[in-house]
């Protein structure tokens, strides 16, 4: 059974990166006890950007733990817990295994998974890495995006259960190989199109490029 590794919130805030910059961002996000978490997200979290974050579609942000390891090896640096802005950081719920449309229990809550997530060179200068979204957007290793279908509770030691897997089993990689690297893909994007968890922001886009592919 999952249990979060990392469980952190945040406002927005000004964060200093690169040589005497500053920019506003919620990426900074601190460790706590508990947060209830309603349809919007959790209450005393936010963020900077509201056209590209956040949201009903976008209310939870979860990253696997493995790739901390891989990235703190591949870029010979040490992470901080949260590093990429996420709320709920948890092992063996890798996206090659986790799929759009997964239902899950997160503590008193439940959320559904409806994207990956696309990563913003915000999170080059929270860690330091000018290379950082780059790669994860090579690997896919972006973590992934919730809606939220029951409001409760989460607490740091609560735990990611599933509790019902979509039929289709369209993966967060799937989708985020898709979205990245077939864009022209047809048949790659009517299988997400035809995902009902599908975020509306991403089935807009790929209702979008389906057209421009399909004349």
């Amino acid at each position: 059974m999952p249990a979060l590794t990392y469980f952190s919130i945040g406002k927005p805030k000004q964060m200093n990166y690169g040589t005497e910059k500053v920019m506003e961002t919620a990426i900074c996000k601190e460790a706590v006890e508990e947060a209830y978490l309603s349809k919007d997200g959790f209450h005393g979290d936010g963020v900077a950007d509201l056209k590209h974050h956040g949201g009903l579609d976008r209310a939870v942000c979860v990253y696997p733990y493995e790739h901390y390891a891989q990235w703190q090896q591949e870029f010979g640096t040490a992470l901080p817990p949260s590093a990429f802005g996420e709320n709920v950081t948890v092992a063996n719920l890798l996206e090659a295994d986790v799929a759009i449309g997964d239902i899950y229990q997160l503590g008193d809550a439940v959320i559904q998974v409806t994207q990956g997530r696309i990563p913003c060179n915000t999170i080059n200068r929270r860690v330091g890495q000018a290379q950082m979204m780059k790669r994860m957007v090579e690997t896919g290793f972006t973590g992934y995006l919730c809606r939220v279908l029951e409001e409760g509770v989460v607490r740091s030691d609560s735990n990611m259960t599933l509790l019902k897997k979509d039929p289709a089993n369209i993966t967060v990689l799937f989708g985020n190989e898709t979205y990245f690297h077939h864009a022209k893909d047809a048949a790659r994007m009517r299988k997400m199109i035809a995902v009902e968890a599908l975020a509306d922001d991403w089935r807009e886009r790929l209702d979008t490029r389906l057209a421009k592919v399909e004349g």
